[in-house]
Protein backbone atom coordinates (compact mmCIF):
# COMPACT_ATOMS: atom_id res chain seq x y z
CA UNK A 1 0.00 0.00 0.00
CA UNK A 2 2.90 2.44 1.24
CA UNK A 3 4.57 1.28 -2.11
CA UNK A 4 1.12 2.50 -4.33
CA UNK A 5 0.99 5.96 -2.40
CA UNK A 6 4.78 6.33 -3.28
CA UNK A 7 3.89 5.67 -6.59
CA UNK A 8 0.94 8.09 -7.24
CA UNK A 9 2.81 10.90 -5.57
CA UNK A 10 5.76 10.28 -7.43
CA UNK A 11 3.54 10.83 -10.82
CA UNK A 12 1.64 13.70 -8.98
CA UNK A 13 4.74 15.41 -8.27
CA UNK A 14 6.48 14.75 -11.71
CA UNK A 15 3.32 16.08 -13.88
CA UNK A 16 3.37 19.02 -11.40
CA UNK A 17 7.30 19.77 -12.58
CA UNK A 18 6.26 18.99 -16.07
CA UNK A 19 2.98 21.55 -16.14
CA UNK A 20 5.21 24.23 -14.28
CA UNK A 21 7.85 23.54 -16.79
CA UNK A 22 5.47 23.43 -20.02
CA UNK A 23 3.65 27.00 -18.51
CA UNK A 24 7.70 28.85 -17.74
CA UNK A 25 8.10 27.77 -21.12
CA UNK A 26 5.41 29.69 -22.32
CA UNK A 27 5.88 32.73 -20.42
CA UNK A 28 8.68 34.90 -22.17
CA UNK A 29 11.62 36.28 -20.87
CA UNK A 30 11.73 40.09 -20.44
CA UNK A 31 14.49 42.65 -20.95
CA UNK A 32 13.93 45.74 -19.02
CA UNK A 33 15.73 48.19 -20.52
CA UNK A 34 15.84 51.15 -18.28
CA UNK A 35 17.95 55.17 -19.20
CA UNK A 36 17.91 57.59 -17.03
CA UNK A 37 16.65 61.19 -17.33
CA UNK A 38 16.29 60.25 -21.29
CA UNK A 39 13.61 62.67 -22.86
CA UNK A 40 11.68 61.00 -25.56
CA UNK A 41 12.77 64.17 -27.70
CA UNK A 42 16.47 62.13 -27.72
CA UNK A 43 14.86 58.99 -29.81
CA UNK A 44 14.43 60.24 -33.54
CA UNK A 45 11.56 58.01 -33.84
CA UNK A 46 9.83 60.53 -31.47
CA UNK A 47 7.59 63.86 -32.75
CA UNK A 48 9.69 66.33 -31.47
CA UNK A 49 13.02 64.99 -31.68
CA UNK A 50 15.51 67.67 -33.02
CA UNK A 51 16.04 66.77 -36.98
CA UNK A 52 19.65 66.15 -36.34
CA UNK A 53 18.96 63.48 -33.46
CA UNK A 54 19.79 60.06 -35.38
CA UNK A 55 18.85 56.83 -33.05
CA UNK A 56 18.92 54.00 -35.61
CA UNK A 57 18.98 51.22 -33.22
CA UNK A 58 16.38 52.17 -30.75
CA UNK A 59 14.33 53.14 -34.00
CA UNK A 60 14.50 49.78 -35.26
CA UNK A 61 13.22 48.53 -31.71
CA UNK A 62 10.23 50.56 -32.55
CA UNK A 63 9.68 49.73 -35.73
CA UNK A 64 9.71 45.76 -34.65
CA UNK A 65 6.84 46.40 -32.13
CA UNK A 66 4.88 49.28 -30.53
CA UNK A 67 5.72 52.68 -29.93
CA UNK A 68 3.92 54.64 -27.67
CA UNK A 69 3.46 58.33 -27.88
CA UNK A 70 3.28 59.24 -24.03
CA UNK A 71 4.94 57.54 -21.06
CA UNK A 72 4.88 59.09 -17.83
CA UNK A 73 7.12 56.00 -16.36
CA UNK A 74 7.93 58.19 -12.68
CA UNK A 75 8.75 62.04 -12.04
CA UNK A 76 11.96 61.97 -10.83
CA UNK A 77 15.14 59.05 -10.31
CA UNK A 78 14.97 57.47 -6.78
CA UNK A 79 10.95 57.91 -6.84
CA UNK A 80 10.81 56.51 -10.09
CA UNK A 81 12.75 53.15 -9.57
CA UNK A 82 10.40 52.45 -6.51
CA UNK A 83 7.12 52.97 -7.87
CA UNK A 84 8.43 50.22 -10.32
CA UNK A 85 10.14 47.50 -8.48
CA UNK A 86 6.40 48.44 -6.12
CA UNK A 87 4.01 48.40 -9.04
CA UNK A 88 2.26 51.50 -6.39
CA UNK A 89 1.96 55.18 -6.52
CA UNK A 90 4.56 57.09 -5.20
CA UNK A 91 2.01 58.31 -2.17
CA UNK A 92 1.54 54.53 -1.31
CA UNK A 93 4.40 53.02 -1.18
CA UNK A 94 5.22 51.45 2.10
CA UNK A 95 7.56 51.69 4.50
CA UNK A 96 10.40 53.51 2.67
CA UNK A 97 12.25 56.77 3.99
CA UNK A 98 15.06 58.59 2.54
CA UNK A 99 15.53 61.46 4.94
CA UNK A 100 19.37 60.55 4.16
CA UNK A 101 18.91 60.62 0.53
CA UNK A 102 20.61 59.45 -1.85
CA UNK A 103 20.03 56.46 0.84
CA UNK A 104 17.28 54.80 1.61
CA UNK A 105 15.75 52.31 4.01
CA UNK A 106 12.89 50.50 3.40
CA UNK A 107 11.25 47.11 5.01
CA UNK A 108 10.86 44.55 2.29
CA UNK A 109 8.50 42.41 4.66
CA UNK A 110 6.47 45.45 4.52
CA UNK A 111 6.74 46.78 0.97
CA UNK A 112 7.80 43.92 -0.95
CA UNK A 113 9.87 44.37 -4.48
CA UNK A 114 7.46 42.26 -7.17
CA UNK A 115 10.94 40.31 -8.78
CA UNK A 116 11.04 38.44 -5.47
CA UNK A 117 7.38 37.33 -6.78
CA UNK A 118 8.30 36.61 -9.94
CA UNK A 119 11.36 34.19 -8.49
CA UNK A 120 9.21 32.28 -6.73
CA UNK A 121 6.91 31.54 -9.50
CA UNK A 122 9.51 30.19 -11.97
CA UNK A 123 11.46 33.20 -13.14
CA UNK A 124 15.33 34.01 -12.95
CA UNK A 125 15.85 37.56 -12.07
CA UNK A 126 18.83 39.67 -12.84
CA UNK A 127 19.15 43.68 -12.09
CA UNK A 128 22.35 45.06 -13.78
CA UNK A 129 23.50 49.04 -13.34
CA UNK A 130 22.18 51.80 -11.58
CA UNK A 131 20.41 51.39 -8.07
CA UNK A 132 19.91 54.24 -6.58
CA UNK A 133 17.29 52.62 -3.63
CA UNK A 134 19.97 52.20 -0.80
CA UNK A 135 22.36 49.51 0.27
CA UNK A 136 20.24 47.43 0.21
CA UNK A 137 19.92 45.71 -3.31
CA UNK A 138 18.00 42.86 -2.67
CA UNK A 139 20.26 40.32 -3.96
CA UNK A 140 19.39 37.00 -2.99
CA UNK A 141 15.89 38.04 -2.20
CA UNK A 142 14.42 40.20 -5.57
CA UNK A 143 17.43 39.12 -7.91
CA UNK A 144 19.33 35.99 -8.42
CA UNK A 145 21.86 37.98 -10.58
CA UNK A 146 23.25 41.31 -9.58
CA UNK A 147 25.71 43.62 -10.77
CA UNK A 148 25.00 47.50 -8.78
CA UNK A 149 26.22 50.38 -8.95
CA UNK A 150 24.09 51.86 -5.74
CA UNK A 151 25.49 55.06 -5.77
CA UNK A 152 26.49 55.44 -2.00
CA UNK A 153 29.21 57.22 -0.88
CA UNK A 154 30.23 60.75 -2.06
CA UNK A 155 32.43 59.64 -5.04
CA UNK A 156 30.47 56.93 -6.07
CA UNK A 157 27.11 58.46 -6.29
CA UNK A 158 28.77 60.74 -9.09
CA UNK A 159 30.46 58.28 -11.23
CA UNK A 160 27.52 58.10 -13.72
CA UNK A 161 30.21 56.71 -16.33
CA UNK A 162 34.05 56.81 -15.12
CA UNK A 163 35.55 55.32 -12.19
CA UNK A 164 32.04 53.78 -11.11
CA UNK A 165 32.28 51.20 -8.23
CA UNK A 166 30.05 48.14 -8.43
CA UNK A 167 28.54 45.12 -6.16
CA UNK A 168 28.47 41.39 -7.63
CA UNK A 169 25.93 39.58 -6.73
CA UNK A 170 25.58 41.85 -3.32
CA UNK A 171 29.33 41.42 -2.41
CA UNK A 172 31.85 44.75 -2.21
CA UNK A 173 32.10 47.90 -4.37
CA UNK A 174 34.80 46.94 -6.68
CA UNK A 175 35.42 48.93 -9.97
CA UNK A 176 33.56 48.59 -13.03
CA UNK A 177 36.37 49.40 -15.50
CA UNK A 178 35.52 51.70 -18.86
CA UNK A 179 32.68 53.90 -20.23
CA UNK A 180 29.54 52.70 -17.71
CA UNK A 181 27.04 52.33 -20.74
CA UNK A 182 29.15 50.07 -22.36
CA UNK A 183 30.27 47.97 -19.64
CA UNK A 184 26.27 47.26 -18.29
CA UNK A 185 25.61 46.42 -22.46
CA UNK A 186 28.60 44.00 -21.97
CA UNK A 187 27.21 41.97 -18.90
CA UNK A 188 23.91 42.55 -20.25
CA UNK A 189 25.23 40.44 -23.52
CA UNK A 190 26.97 37.95 -21.89
CA UNK A 191 23.60 37.04 -19.15
CA UNK A 192 22.20 36.69 -22.60
CA UNK A 193 24.09 34.93 -23.80
CA UNK A 194 24.62 32.04 -20.77
CA UNK A 195 20.99 31.91 -20.14
CA UNK A 196 20.80 30.20 -23.59
CA UNK A 197 22.85 27.54 -22.53
CA UNK A 198 20.79 26.88 -19.27
CA UNK A 199 17.51 25.30 -18.04
CA UNK A 200 14.51 26.34 -19.60
CA UNK A 201 13.79 28.59 -17.11
CA UNK A 202 12.11 32.31 -18.64
CA UNK A 203 14.45 35.16 -17.42
CA UNK A 204 13.70 39.04 -16.25
CA UNK A 205 16.45 41.33 -16.69
CA UNK A 206 16.45 44.92 -15.30
CA UNK A 207 19.09 46.70 -17.31
CA UNK A 208 19.31 50.15 -15.78
CA UNK A 209 21.69 52.51 -17.39
CA UNK A 210 23.50 55.41 -15.67
CA UNK A 211 23.02 57.38 -19.02
CA UNK A 212 22.00 60.13 -19.64
CA UNK A 213 21.84 61.50 -16.95
CA UNK A 214 24.22 64.58 -15.88
CA UNK A 215 27.18 65.19 -16.27
CA UNK A 216 26.03 63.99 -20.01
CA UNK A 217 29.38 62.13 -20.68
CA UNK A 218 29.42 60.89 -24.09
CA UNK A 219 31.85 57.75 -25.14
CA UNK A 220 35.19 59.27 -26.38
CA UNK A 221 34.06 57.82 -30.26
CA UNK A 222 30.93 60.09 -29.94
CA UNK A 223 32.84 63.64 -29.06
CA UNK A 224 32.37 64.76 -32.72
CA UNK A 225 28.87 63.82 -33.17
CA UNK A 226 26.60 66.13 -34.01
CA UNK A 227 29.45 68.70 -34.86
CA UNK A 228 27.91 69.88 -38.34
CA UNK A 229 24.00 69.67 -36.99
CA UNK A 230 22.43 73.15 -37.33
CA UNK A 231 21.90 74.99 -33.71
CA UNK A 232 18.99 73.79 -31.25
CA UNK A 233 15.83 75.33 -31.45
CA UNK A 234 15.24 77.58 -28.06
CA UNK A 235 12.03 76.89 -26.74
CA UNK A 236 9.77 80.14 -26.63
CA UNK A 237 9.53 80.43 -22.77
CA UNK A 238 12.56 79.54 -21.99
CA UNK A 239 12.62 83.00 -20.35
CA UNK A 240 9.12 83.68 -19.25
CA UNK A 241 6.90 85.11 -18.22
CA UNK A 242 4.45 82.76 -18.07
CA UNK A 243 0.92 84.32 -16.80
CA UNK A 244 -1.19 81.31 -16.83
CA UNK A 245 0.89 79.27 -14.51
CA UNK A 246 1.45 79.19 -10.75
CA UNK A 247 3.09 81.76 -9.46
CA UNK A 248 6.13 79.96 -8.36
CA UNK A 249 6.39 79.39 -12.01
CA UNK A 250 5.42 82.41 -13.74
CA UNK A 251 9.30 83.61 -14.03
CA UNK A 252 11.32 80.63 -13.04
CA UNK A 253 14.81 79.47 -15.29
CA UNK A 254 17.35 77.76 -15.03
CA UNK A 255 19.25 79.43 -18.07
CA UNK A 256 21.38 82.62 -17.65
CA UNK A 257 21.17 85.26 -20.41
CA UNK A 258 23.71 86.14 -22.30
CA UNK A 259 24.37 90.20 -24.04
CA UNK A 260 22.20 89.16 -27.20
CA UNK A 261 19.40 87.56 -25.07
CA UNK A 262 20.21 83.86 -25.55
CA UNK A 263 20.39 81.36 -22.73
CA UNK A 264 24.07 80.56 -21.98
CA UNK A 265 26.00 77.38 -23.77
CA UNK A 266 22.12 76.29 -24.73
CA UNK A 267 23.10 74.55 -27.85
CA UNK A 268 26.47 73.12 -26.36
CA UNK A 269 24.31 71.25 -24.14
CA UNK A 270 21.58 70.16 -25.81
CA UNK A 271 24.17 68.73 -28.13
CA UNK A 272 26.67 66.89 -26.02
CA UNK A 273 23.38 65.27 -23.73
CA UNK A 274 22.03 63.87 -27.36
CA UNK A 275 25.82 62.40 -27.68
CA UNK A 276 25.66 60.45 -24.64
CA UNK A 277 22.58 59.09 -26.55
CA UNK A 278 24.94 57.45 -28.91
CA UNK A 279 26.36 54.62 -26.20
CA UNK A 280 23.09 53.75 -25.34
CA UNK A 281 21.69 53.25 -29.12
CA UNK A 282 24.20 51.40 -29.59
CA UNK A 283 23.66 48.88 -26.60
CA UNK A 284 20.30 48.10 -27.84
CA UNK A 285 21.80 47.23 -31.20
CA UNK A 286 24.01 44.36 -29.08
CA UNK A 287 21.14 43.51 -26.81
CA UNK A 288 18.71 42.63 -29.89
CA UNK A 289 21.45 40.74 -31.60
CA UNK A 290 22.55 38.56 -28.49
CA UNK A 291 19.27 37.74 -28.39
CA UNK A 292 19.08 36.86 -32.37
CA UNK A 293 22.31 35.05 -32.29
CA UNK A 294 21.05 33.11 -28.79
CA UNK A 295 17.96 32.14 -30.69
CA UNK A 296 16.01 33.97 -27.65
CA UNK A 297 14.38 36.79 -29.64
CA UNK A 298 11.12 35.66 -30.30
CA UNK A 299 10.26 34.22 -26.65
CA UNK A 300 11.76 37.75 -25.28
CA UNK A 301 9.24 41.17 -24.40
CA UNK A 302 12.30 43.83 -25.10
CA UNK A 303 10.70 47.17 -23.52
CA UNK A 304 12.58 50.51 -23.75
CA UNK A 305 11.63 53.53 -21.39
CA UNK A 306 13.62 55.64 -18.90
CA UNK A 307 12.90 56.81 -15.40
CA UNK A 308 11.26 59.99 -16.71
CA UNK A 309 12.30 62.67 -19.23
CA UNK A 310 14.42 65.81 -19.11
CA UNK A 311 13.35 69.25 -20.17
CA UNK A 312 15.96 71.27 -21.88
CA UNK A 313 14.32 74.88 -21.81
CA UNK A 314 10.97 74.23 -21.98
CA UNK A 315 9.11 76.11 -19.05
CA UNK A 316 12.78 77.85 -18.13
CA UNK A 317 14.08 74.16 -17.21
CA UNK A 318 16.75 72.15 -17.37
CA UNK A 319 15.77 68.85 -15.15
CA UNK A 320 12.96 66.59 -15.15
CA UNK A 321 10.39 67.02 -11.82
CA UNK A 322 7.67 69.29 -12.78
CA UNK A 323 4.46 67.70 -14.22
CA UNK A 324 4.60 68.78 -17.84
CA UNK A 325 5.19 66.39 -21.06
CA UNK A 326 9.09 68.01 -21.76
CA UNK A 327 10.50 67.31 -17.82
CA UNK A 328 8.89 63.81 -17.61
CA UNK A 329 7.60 62.18 -20.60
CA UNK A 330 9.91 59.40 -21.33
CA UNK A 331 10.04 57.52 -24.76
CA UNK A 332 8.59 53.65 -24.40
CA UNK A 333 8.88 50.86 -26.72
CA UNK A 334 7.47 47.38 -26.64
CA UNK A 335 8.51 44.68 -28.94
CA UNK A 336 8.14 40.77 -29.12
CA UNK A 337 8.29 38.97 -32.79
CA UNK A 338 5.16 37.08 -32.90
CA UNK A 339 3.21 38.97 -30.24
CA UNK A 340 3.17 42.56 -30.78
CA UNK A 341 2.48 43.80 -34.74
CA UNK A 342 5.34 45.72 -36.30
CA UNK A 343 5.18 49.47 -36.71
CA UNK A 344 2.59 50.66 -33.98
CA UNK A 345 1.86 53.53 -32.37
CA UNK A 346 0.00 53.62 -29.21
CA UNK A 347 -1.62 57.10 -28.42
CA UNK A 348 -2.83 55.79 -24.98
CA UNK A 349 -1.20 58.04 -22.03
CA UNK A 350 0.06 54.97 -19.93
CA UNK A 351 2.86 55.01 -17.10
CA UNK A 352 5.45 53.05 -14.95
CA UNK A 353 3.24 51.20 -12.94
CA UNK A 354 1.10 50.38 -16.13
CA UNK A 355 4.26 48.54 -17.00
CA UNK A 356 4.50 46.87 -13.66
CA UNK A 357 0.84 45.30 -14.01
CA UNK A 358 1.63 44.73 -17.54
CA UNK A 359 4.62 42.57 -16.82
CA UNK A 360 2.61 40.16 -14.32
CA UNK A 361 -0.13 40.38 -17.19
CA UNK A 362 1.65 38.37 -19.85
CA UNK A 363 3.93 36.10 -17.27
CA UNK A 364 0.60 35.17 -15.43
CA UNK A 365 1.69 35.82 -11.56
CA UNK A 366 -0.49 36.87 -9.65
CA UNK A 367 0.56 40.08 -7.34
CA UNK A 368 1.82 39.97 -3.90
CA UNK A 369 -0.30 43.05 -2.79
CA UNK A 370 -2.10 45.47 -4.60
CA UNK A 371 -0.64 47.16 -7.69
CA UNK A 372 -1.87 50.61 -9.18
CA UNK A 373 -1.47 50.09 -12.82
CA UNK A 374 -2.97 49.50 -15.79
CA UNK A 375 -3.16 46.23 -17.76
CA UNK A 376 -2.08 47.40 -21.11
CA UNK A 377 -2.07 44.25 -22.47
CA UNK A 378 -5.29 45.13 -24.34
CA UNK A 379 -3.07 48.08 -26.23
CA UNK A 380 -0.67 45.91 -26.97
CA UNK A 381 -3.22 43.67 -29.40
CA UNK A 382 -4.82 46.93 -30.33
CA UNK A 383 -3.22 50.47 -30.39
CA UNK A 384 -6.74 52.15 -30.63
CA UNK A 385 -8.42 50.43 -27.68
CA UNK A 386 -8.98 52.67 -24.67
CA UNK A 387 -7.85 51.90 -21.20
CA UNK A 388 -11.43 51.82 -18.89
CA UNK A 389 -9.57 54.37 -16.07
CA UNK A 390 -7.57 57.67 -16.58
CA UNK A 391 -3.63 57.46 -16.00
CA UNK A 392 -2.53 59.05 -12.49
CA UNK A 393 0.55 59.75 -11.31
CA UNK A 394 1.68 61.46 -7.84
CA UNK A 395 4.88 62.86 -7.23
CA UNK A 396 5.23 63.33 -3.28
CA UNK A 397 9.11 64.97 -3.44
CA UNK A 398 11.28 62.98 -0.83
CA UNK A 399 7.91 61.77 0.98
CA UNK A 400 6.37 57.89 1.22
CA UNK A 401 3.66 56.67 2.04
CA UNK A 402 2.53 57.11 5.73
CA UNK A 403 5.10 59.74 6.17
CA UNK A 404 3.55 61.46 3.33
CA UNK A 405 0.02 61.00 4.48
CA UNK A 406 1.03 62.26 8.02
CA UNK A 407 2.68 65.52 6.61
CA UNK A 408 -0.54 66.35 4.31
CA UNK A 409 -2.79 65.86 7.74
CA UNK A 410 -0.81 68.50 9.65
CA UNK A 411 -0.56 71.07 6.67
CA UNK A 412 3.52 70.41 6.45
CA UNK A 413 4.39 71.46 2.65
CA UNK A 414 6.23 68.54 1.40
CA UNK A 415 7.66 69.87 -1.75
CA UNK A 416 9.90 72.34 -3.36
CA UNK A 417 9.90 75.69 -5.52
CA UNK A 418 11.49 73.49 -7.76
CA UNK A 419 11.04 69.97 -6.78
CA UNK A 420 7.02 70.58 -6.60
CA UNK A 421 4.89 68.04 -5.07
CA UNK A 422 1.65 67.52 -7.89
CA UNK A 423 -1.30 65.39 -8.73
CA UNK A 424 -1.31 65.24 -12.30
CA UNK A 425 -3.90 62.89 -14.24
CA UNK A 426 -4.54 62.66 -17.93
CA UNK A 427 -7.89 61.77 -19.05
CA UNK A 428 -8.07 62.07 -22.91
CA UNK A 429 -6.70 65.20 -24.25
CA UNK A 430 -6.86 66.60 -21.34
CA UNK A 431 -3.69 66.98 -18.14
CA UNK A 432 -4.98 67.84 -15.12
CA UNK A 433 -2.04 68.88 -12.32
CA UNK A 434 -3.31 69.90 -8.38
CA UNK A 435 -0.44 70.99 -6.34
CA UNK A 436 -0.56 69.88 -3.19
CA UNK A 437 0.67 73.41 -2.13
CA UNK A 438 -1.59 76.23 -0.48
CA UNK A 439 -2.84 79.00 -2.38
CA UNK A 440 -1.44 77.77 -5.59
CA UNK A 441 -3.88 77.25 -8.96
CA UNK A 442 -4.69 73.80 -10.39
CA UNK A 443 -3.46 73.52 -14.36
CA UNK A 444 -5.33 72.61 -17.02
CA UNK A 445 -4.09 71.84 -20.50
CA UNK A 446 -5.49 70.52 -23.72
CA UNK A 447 -2.88 68.81 -25.16
CA UNK A 448 -4.23 68.47 -28.55
CA UNK A 449 -4.27 72.01 -28.96
CA UNK A 450 -1.21 73.10 -26.91
CA UNK A 451 0.62 70.23 -26.87
CA UNK A 452 3.66 72.29 -25.24
CA UNK A 453 1.67 73.07 -22.37
CA UNK A 454 1.41 77.05 -22.49
CA UNK A 455 -2.04 77.97 -21.86
CA UNK A 456 -3.24 76.92 -18.45
CA UNK A 457 -6.76 76.71 -19.06
CA UNK A 458 -7.89 76.23 -15.44
CA UNK A 459 -7.56 80.58 -15.39
CA UNK A 460 -10.02 80.58 -18.25
CA UNK A 461 -13.38 81.50 -16.76
CA UNK A 462 -15.40 79.72 -19.67
CA UNK A 463 -13.13 76.34 -18.41
CA UNK A 464 -14.70 76.25 -14.97
CA UNK A 465 -16.96 73.64 -15.57
CA UNK A 466 -14.21 71.40 -17.15
CA UNK A 467 -11.84 71.99 -14.22
CA UNK A 468 -13.90 71.44 -11.75
CA UNK A 469 -15.35 68.33 -13.62
CA UNK A 470 -11.42 66.55 -13.68
CA UNK A 471 -10.83 67.78 -10.15
CA UNK A 472 -13.92 65.72 -9.17
CA UNK A 473 -13.16 62.58 -11.12
CA UNK A 474 -9.12 62.70 -10.01
CA UNK A 475 -9.78 62.70 -6.44
CA UNK A 476 -12.44 59.76 -7.37
CA UNK A 477 -9.30 57.58 -9.14
CA UNK A 478 -6.77 58.41 -6.76
CA UNK A 479 -8.88 57.23 -3.60
CA UNK A 480 -9.18 54.13 -5.58
CA UNK A 481 -5.47 53.24 -5.13
CA UNK A 482 -5.11 54.24 -1.52
CA UNK A 483 -5.14 57.76 -1.96
CA UNK A 484 -6.52 59.05 1.08
CA UNK A 485 -4.88 62.18 1.38
CA UNK A 486 -6.85 63.49 -1.52
CA UNK A 487 -9.40 64.17 1.50
CA UNK A 488 -6.40 66.45 3.18
CA UNK A 489 -4.92 68.88 0.25
CA UNK A 490 -5.12 72.04 0.76
CA UNK A 491 -7.82 73.83 -1.58
CA UNK A 492 -6.80 75.27 -4.46
CA UNK A 493 -6.17 78.85 -5.16
CA UNK A 494 -9.35 79.60 -7.91
CA UNK A 495 -8.41 82.36 -10.20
Amino acid sequence: MKKTICIILTLLFTSFAALNAAEASQRPNILYIFTDDQSYRSVSAYEGAHDWVKTPNIDALAESGMRFKTCYTGASCQMSRSMMLTGRLQHAIKSFDISNYPSCDYDPKIQPFWPANFRKHGYKTACIGKWHLGADVGHGRDWDYSVIWDRMGKKNGHAYYYNTQVRYNGGERVPLGGYSTDRYTELAVNYIQNKSKEDEKPWFLWLCYGGVHGPYTEADRHKEMYADAPPTDIPSDIFGPRPTKPKHLVNYTKWKKTKDGKPKDFDKRVKKYNRAVGALDEGVGKLIEALKKSGQLDNTLVVYTSDQGFAWGQHGCSAKWMGYDANIAAPLIFSQPGRIKPNQLCAEPVNGVDIVQTFHSIAGIKPVMKLHGRDMAPLLKDPSAKLKEPMLLTHTARLYGEKFLEAIKQGIFVGQKTKPAYLMMRDGQYKYIRHMKKDTIEELYDLDKDPEELNNLAVNPECRSLLKKLREKAAVEIRKKDGEFIDFLPKPKVQ
